[in-house]
């Protein structure tokens, strides 16, 4: 992205680091809306479609959140946002205090280099007419600072060492790599500016199984050793479970319930958790028959017309009339306030119950 004029922003004092465990990106009330329009020379605007509305969180430095839930509930336009690739529509996204949302030019530039993404395709993530060492090392023609000219070769040799590939590999093209080595490459180009949190959004589903746990393996080697913070975009609840310190649950745009994988997996209170968690294969045959399969019914709503207040209340078995009036909270629910208990964890809905799904654990 091109240089604009400084703004207030860019000229603000250097942010001290944050310890571990404090917030480092503090998500709030955030909204992205596409615009519905008709109309060929005049366009006029019929309504939005809300892929993100009203999500609020928090990734703590040195921590893995897990963002799960079915497609198309806005969790890639989510990452997007926060990375500003997509203009926000409303809310916040605090890096260290700073508005990413509100940030440009030298300011956005400089926030990018420490928040990086990994991306889900490893064969169109990466450039074909590019070799592995232009493309690792393409981050460094924008931001020469971190490594000068003359260091670039070795700085790219060592990231490849990194993950796990030939430094001798540096002049090859991605053609010449299989889908989990293509991955490797992705995720070195996200470590070359030395991030402090990366997105990965789906980075191993589409990956063999046997693959995808090397990569995962190799993505938890990288955060203890570069102190990195995850926000780990995934279908697959088994491997988020695997990775996540915090696992968000997202449906329709919204985030529907939080909290540690123990919280999640062990005590889900949302109606919705605990359908996603029925579904999760359950290897041990005696397992299987004990399990009560909650299956759902009807089509997930269009996010161009969501329900009246709770979204998930029209695919829901404990919808009531409250449901469709009143939009619940993303808070730990009043049956719980004040327990010790896992299910004393935030959750979006008026009618919370601790449910054991046999085989989630």
């Amino acid at each position: 992205m091109a240089d604009t004029a400084p703004t207030e922003a860019s000229t603000a004092v250097p942010v001290p680091p944050v310890t571990r465990g404090e917030p480092i990106l503090q998500v709030r009330d955030l909204e992205k809306y596409f615009p519905l329009t008709q109309g060929i020379v005049i366009k006029k605007q019929v309504g939005a479609v809300k892929a993100v509305d009203g999500v609020s969180f928090d990734l703590h430095q040195g921590e893995t959140l897990g963002i799960v839930g079915e497609s198309g509930c806005g969790k890639s336009t989510l990452a997007k946002v926060l990375m500003n690739l997509e203009p926000a529509t409303g809310g916040s996204v605090l890096y260290k205090g700073e508005d990413i949302s509100k940030a440009s030019g030298k300011a956005l530039k400089a926030i990018r280099r420490n928040i990086q993404m990994v991306f889900q395709d490893p064969y169109t993530s990466l450039n074909p007419r590019m070799t592995v060492g232009d493309i690792i090392g393409e981050p460094y023609e924008i931001h020469p600072e971190v490594a000068p000219k003359g260091d670039r070769r070795k700085a790219v040799q060592d990231l490849l060492d990194v993950v796990g590939l030939n430094p001798e590999y540096i002049n090859r093209y991605p053609h010449q790599f299989s889908g989990g080595q293509r991955q490797r490459i992705g995720i070195a180009r996200g470590l070359a500016l030395k991030p402090e949190i990366i997105i990965a959004d789906e980075p191993v589903s589409a990956l063999d199984v046997s693959v995808q746990a090397q990569v995962i393996n190799l993505l938890e080697q990288l955060q203890n050793e570069f102190d990195l913070s995850y926000m780990f975009i995934a279908h697959d609840l088994s491997i988020v479970r695997h990775i996540s310190d915090r696992v968000g649950v997202m449906y329709l745009g919204k985030m529907v319930e939080i909290g540690t994988d123990e919280e999640i997996y062990e005590h889900p209170t949302h109606p919705y958790t605990q359908a996603l968690l029925s579904a999760v294969p359950v290897p041990d045959p005696s397992g299987r028959e004990q399990r009560e399969r909650i299956i759902l019914s009807g089509d997930i709503p269009s996010p161009a017309n969501p329900p009246s207040g709770c979204r998930f209340r029209t695919r829901c078995w404990k919808a009531q009339e409250r449901c469709s009036v009143e939009l619940p909270l993303l808070a730990v629910p009043e049956v719980f306030r004040g327990q010790a208990t896992p299910a004393a964890h935030q959750s979006a809905c008026h009618f919370a119950e601790d449910v054991d799904i046999v085989g989630a654990g």
